[in-house]
């Protein structure tokens, strides 16, 4: 019983007030990396809702959910990195100065 009230009144809260911190600066990023960071940070907080749910409602299945939903997250993450440097670099050999 002390873990739901844990969850319910301190955990619950506190995550939505981290997501909407944090939908406001996907919004106001001034860089489009500043907005990709906050992206995946959304979905990691969304992961700690999934869990948050999971454990207050003994629903297995959206563990499994919370995990599948970090690794895409994590392989977009890394295919993200890879075409912004990719980009950067040829920029960079095409700049003359």
């Amino acid at each position: 019983m002390m873990i739901e009230t844990l969850i319910y009144y301190f955990i619950l809260p506190v995550l939505s007030l981290a997501m909407l911190l944090i939908f406001i600066r996907v919004i106001k990023g001034p860089s489009l990396m500043d907005r990709v960071v906050a992206l995946d940070l959304l979905v990691i907080v969304s992961i700690a809702l999934l869990s948050a749910y999971a454990v207050l409602f003994d629903k297995k299945v959206m563990i499994n959910i919370a995990l599948v939903l970090a690794l895409i997250t994590f392989l977009s993450t890394v295919g993200f990195t890879y075409y912004y440097i990719k980009g950067k670099r040829e920029k960079d050999d095409f700049d003359i100065n």
